[in-house]
């Protein structure tokens, strides 16, 4: 049993560990960082949708834009797009499971928005079609999926493949991405700025 237990907390080092050591991942994370402070500055919104687990971290991740993550702070506009289970339940029965988000997106997106869509495999139906909404609406996609990137590599402006196949390790490594998003944009956005002129942080 012990032996298990380290072998999956190895396994997920060794995920991270690939992530540190890959400059180009890092330097897209800070792409993703100033895409998103540049929308919430311009008075878009940012957006999640994922599914099960994925949702959950969707969820996770809007909650730290909406409540705070370090700063106490103003409000940032961001939402998971599953939270309303009559809205999803209606759609799913009267259309399809495959076009909750998309159907929403065609709602509420507006063009400079940002969608952040989370899927492991990167061929979830309903994030596909929320990306290929969201290009037709000129809204930003962030895709965080795994090694392959899936239908959601060529819909992505911005894609977070972690290489890994083991759903676990990935969804893992998206919460590690998500912090890192979350905290970085919030202090881009709010952080003092001191009298020297020197931003603190």
């Amino acid at each position: 049993m012990q032996q298990k237990i380290n072998n999956i907390i190895a396994e997920s080092i060794a995920v991270k560990q690939q992530v540190l050591n890959d400059n180009n991942f890092q330097l897209l994370i800070a792409e993703a960082v100033d895409v998103i402070t540049n929308a919430f500055n311009r008075g878009n919104k940012v957006l999640f949708c994922g599914n099960g687990g994925s949702a959950a971290d969707a969820q996770h991740l809007a909650a730290e834009f909406s409540g705070r993550f370090y700063i106490d702070r103003k409000a940032l506009p961001a939402e998971a797009l599953h939270c309303n289970t009559s809205y999803l339940s209606a759609v799913a029965n009267d259309y399809s499971y495959d076009v909750i988000y998309s159907r929403l997106l065609e709602g509420i997106g507006v063009a400079g928005d940002v969608i952040i869509g989370l899927s492991t495999s990167g061929n979830s139906k309903n994030i596909v079609k929320a990306f290929e909404t969201a290009r037709e609406k000129n809204i930003i996609t962030i895709g965080l999926t795994g090694a392959s990137g899936g239908k959601m590599k060529e819909l992505s402006d911005f894609l977070f493949n972690v290489p890994s196949t083991i759903t676990p390790r990935i969804q893992e490594t998206h919460i590690l991405i998500g912090h890192i998003i979350c905290e970085l944009v919030e202090e881009k956005i709010f952080a003092p700025i001191p009298s020297n002129g020197v931003l603190l942080g």
